[in-house]
């Protein structure tokens, strides 16, 4: 017998070292060439090992939430002498760093680590369930609609709930990289908060007309890329608001394109994939876009550049947005636009009461760099558009 160690190889985007997300193996375990060690983390994503030879596990690098040096020792492996590489020989060459994607046998399956956690804690075998995604990835609804058709028949003890015991949830992964990112923001940007009410009654109708004529639901359009069409359209005439901070330079980046943040919760956490040159895009392109790049936040398919190089960004919290929210800013960008719940509410029209569509837009500036008349003006050119829709779509 002999000894092979596996140095964590080069994960790209300069990192020198990364954070061990969890391991699909243990001390002891038998494994074969090609299988999933485990992930490790990086600021963008989580990215899946595999094994550079067969052998037993003799030794691992850390727990959860450890960090380990690019070239350090990762996993010591038992191997049979005639198939080992001499200790402390180079790693092999690093893997292609797509998000969570094994390069496993046919007899692995594909799927993110999160959906892997929640298969081991609900003791389901990841090997009954048909995967819908590229290469028979196996997608957070592909999961979903397993554990739903088990529960619908004859659910076992394990997905019964149960009364969850008190305990320490190491702080890890992407959830360590947000909280983080949000402590920065709040400690070195003066946040300044507006929030405009808007009537979308003619939006709504535009909206549901354009729906109408849709054969395929997955083709209507949300609110969003309306809002993003008019927040492309006010950016125009604030270009101060799509800009960027080099705070390392002390220099301020105004950016001719508009790369658009859609922040988008994930079972991860909160992510914000990227359109690129939404400026660009029509109703329908931004819609897609929108969209695609959300679902592939989802399901851990995004590509690196993808979740990265916002210039503005958009959130939402959908069905659950409430009436008014804080969106902290996302760094190193310079604004936010919260869209809150669109309800249904009593209003004065030209001194009558009558019922009409109501959204609240809650968005936050960096004071430092956006003036609050700016800002204010920018939202009521915004409102403006969005209360006449077809000025959305106006050139000039």
């Amino acid at each position: 017998m002999s000894e092979y160690i596996f140095k964590l190889p080069d994960l790209g985007e300069g990192t020198v070292e990364s954070e061990i997300g969890e391991w699909n193996v243990k001390v002891g375990d038998v494994v074969s060439e090609d299988a999933v060690l485990g992930t490790m983390m990086t600021d963008k994503a989580a990215i899946e090992l595999n094994s550079p030879v067969s052998g037993t596990v003799k030794s691992l690098a850390g727990e959860p939430g450890d960090m380990i040096a690019v070239g350090e020792a990762l996993v010591v492996f038992e191997t049979d002498a005639s198939a080992a590489a001499a200790p402390g020989a180079p790693a092999p060459e690093a893997p292609e760093t797509r998000p969570a994607v094994a390069t496993a046998k046919e007899d692995k399956f594909i799927t993110s680590p999160a959906i892997r956690r929640r298969a081991k804690q609900a003791g389901i075998d990841l090997a009954t369930i048909t995967g819908s995604g590229p290469g028979g990835r196996i997608l957070r609804q592909d999961f979903e609609q397993h554990v739903q058709g088990m529960q619908g028949s004859a659910a076992p003890a394990a997905i019964a709930r149960t009364p969850e015991k008190t305990g320490e949830v190491k702080v890890i992964g992407l959830r360590r990289v947000i909280a983080e990112r949000m402590t920065e923001a709040n400690r070195e940007v003066p946040h300044f908060s507006y929030v405009e009410e808007i009537d979308i009654t003619a939006l709504e109708a535009l909206r549901q007309h354009l729906n109408n004529k849709k054969a395929d639901k997955a083709d209507r359009l949300t609110l969003l890329p309306f809002l993003g069409l008019a927040l492309i359209r006010a950016l125009r005439s604030f270009p101060q608001c799509n800009t960027t901070y080099d705070k390392n330079k002390n220099v301020l980046l105004r950016h001719g394109a508009v790369h658009l943040g859609i922040a988008t919760q994930t079972p991860d956490g909160l992510k914000v994939p990227v359109v690129r040159n939404a400026e660009s895009l029509s109703i329908e392109d931004l819609s897609a876009e929108i969209k695609r790049v959300s679902e592939a936040a989802r399901n851990n398919t995004a590509k690196k550049d993808e979740l990265s190089g916002s210039t503005i960004t958009i959130t939402s919290l959908g069905k659950l947005g409430g009436i008014v929210s804080t969106p902290v800013i996302n760094l190193p960008e310079v604004a936010i636009i919260g869209v809150n719940r669109a309800v249904d509410r009593p209003v004065v029209v030209d001194g009558q009461i009558t019922v009409r569509k109501m959204m609240n837009l809650s968005s936050s500036f960096d004071h430092r760099f956006v003036d609050g008349y700016d800002a204010a003006a920018m939202i009521q050119d915004i409102r403006e558009m969005l209360e006449h829709p077809a000025t959305i779509f106006l050139d000039g």
